[in-house]
């Protein structure tokens, strides 16, 4: 909600994204900011992207350490210099000349992060064939359209569980996990994220919207068609220039919510759709 908040106060797509995804990654229950899974190393290693509609111009980081907020370093990347993407050591520099705010690692680690850890090499232990289904996947992500079509995407990951240090999620990756063009509609998806970056899942929703289906059609054909190609889950949230909206995965669960004026439509599994007026003055 406090990404609707800003757009009925005036404010642009692009702030509501950045707004959305800062809640979400001062929540622990999330994998993202203090929420994020934790590499083989046991450490946390963070990736985001933001992008704008109505010029195609985007901002990313991969394998940030010290940043609470990765989706707004990805947002000074986008505003901020000529690069659309900065990683590791390189991206650290760069929030501290901007002034973006650096804290501790520890301040990063999760309650259960290390416990999750434990028990996914627990698994990798006993059977190697357990590595993909223990490590899980996932991120947070988030779209906005204004009243008058202009649109933005963002999204923010820990990344998979146990990974190797210095892999680089499909979270990062404009048109792989996110995508938003104000001609068409705007994208994020979930899931694993090798499968998406080659798929170049987000752009593949958008490119079928282009060809004339509505965004729940779209949204439900790639996803269908990506997890029967790869054999790996995913999921994506999409909203086109008009506001329609589309919802989809092949995950366990996949938490979303959207909300139209007054309102609110949510759900986690499958088949769920909740909803309920929440007036937001």
């Amino acid at each position: 909600m406090s990404g609707y908040k800003l757009l009925k106060k005036g404010g642009s797509v692009t702030d509501a994204v950045e707004a959305a995804i800062r809640v979400m990654e001062e929540d622990q229950h999330f994998n993202a900011g203090v929420g994020s899974a934790l590499n083989i190393d046991g450490e946390v290693e963070m990736d985001a992207c933001i992008m704008v509609g109505s010029n195609l111009s985007s901002g990313a980081v991969t394998g940030v350490r010290y940043v609470a907020h990765p989706v707004s370093l990805a947002r000074a990347v986008m505003d901020n210099s000529n690069h659309f993407l900065l990683g590791g050591e390189g991206a650290r520099r760069f929030a501290k000349d901007r002034g973006v705010p650096l804290v501790p690692l520890n301040f990063l680690l999760a309650q259960h992060a290390q416990q999750d850890l434990e028990e996914y090499k627990s698994l990798i232990a006993r059977d190697y064939r357990f590595v993909e289904m223990a490590s899980g996947c996932g991120g947070v992500g988030a779209v906005a359209v204004d009243g008058k079509g202009r649109l933005a995407a963002a999204s923010s990951t820990g990344g998979r569980l146990g990974k190797l240090p210095g892999r680089t999620s499909d979270a990062s990756i404009v048109g792989a996990g996110i995508y938003a063009d104000d001609e068409i509609g705007a994208v994020v998806v979930t899931g694993h994220g090798e499968a998406i970056a080659r798929y170049v899942m987000a752009h593949e929703i958008i490119s079928t919207m282009k060809r004339g289906f509505e965004a729940g059609v779209a949204t439900r054909t790639v996803v269908k068609g990506i997890t029967e190609k790869f054999h790996k889950p995913t999921g994506a949230i999409t909203v086109s220039k008009n506001g329609q909206i589309g919802i989809s995965f092949t995950t366990d669960k996949m938490a979303w919510a959207y909300q139209i004026r007054d309102d609110v439509h949510y759900g986690i599994d499958d088949y769920d759709h909740f909803s309920e007026k929440i007036k937001i003055h």
